[in-house]
């Protein structure tokens, strides 16, 4: 299926929102998520289904100061 992630379209073969991280390379990685601008708690995306033309925003932390 098509979705946006980050503003970049990309294909997935996942339906859940963990699924797609895992697809996508994030898996074990520490990230805020986000499907159609609603926040999603990392307790939830296995639950959280997707559907053509969704959009994911993952937030990795920064260092620095």
């Amino acid at each position: 299926m098509r979705i946006s992630v980050n503003g970049e379209e990309r294909s997935v073969e996942a339906t859940t929102l963990d699924r797609a991280l895992v697809e996508l390379g994030y898996e074990g990685a520490i990230v805020a998520t986000a499907l159609n601008r609603d926040f999603v708690p990392k307790g939830e995306r296995d639950t959280v289904r997707l559907s053509e033309g969704d959009a994911i925003e993952i937030i990795a932390p920064m260092k620095g100061g």
